[in-house]
């Protein structure tokens, strides 16, 4: 038996082949879209995922103003957050935070289905997100999902 195959290998940062991926947020249910859209930029799709590593693909988002709640989520879903301040807790609603900026709210999503360490910060860098379905990106030749 050689005992050399069965060796585990780890993926190198210069090795890495990264993609662009376009994928559009009409119609889309946000928690199941945000957990593809976190699926992809972790690169846990390809054969040589390694999760200490920032292997995955860059992914575009175009529509995010036409993102879908189901139920009564759009009054009950409370985004919380704390100045630092004494009685400085914040609460604001899905729907004031989409009539704010529809991106913040895909932006919430998916970074809370990330590993909560250093590499989610580089991990978000692979995440563009904008509001109508122009984007910055055509030299990149992005693909449709």
């Amino acid at each position: 038996m050689d005992f050399l195959s069965l060796k585990t290998t780890s993926i190198k940062k210069k090795l890495i082949i990264r993609s662009w991926i376009i994928m559009d947020a009409t119609n889309q249910i946000l928690g199941r879209f945000s957990s593809k859209i976190a699926y992809l930029i972790q690169g846990k799709h390809k054969p040589f995922f390694s999760p200490n590593v920032n292997c995955g693909d860059h992914v575009i988002v175009i529509n995010s103003n036409n993102i879908k709640l189901t139920g009564k989520k759009w009054i009950n879903k409370k985004y919380i957050h704390y100045t630092g301040y004494p009685g400085g807790k914040k609460i604001t609603t899905a729907k004031n935070l989409f009539d704010k900026d529809s991106s913040i709210l895909i932006y919430k999503s998916v970074r809370g289905m990330l590993p909560k360490n250093r590499l989610r910060r580089l991990i978000m860098k692979n995440l563009h997100i904008y509001h109508k379905s122009t984007h910055n990106h055509h030299s990149q030749k992005p693909k449709f999902l």
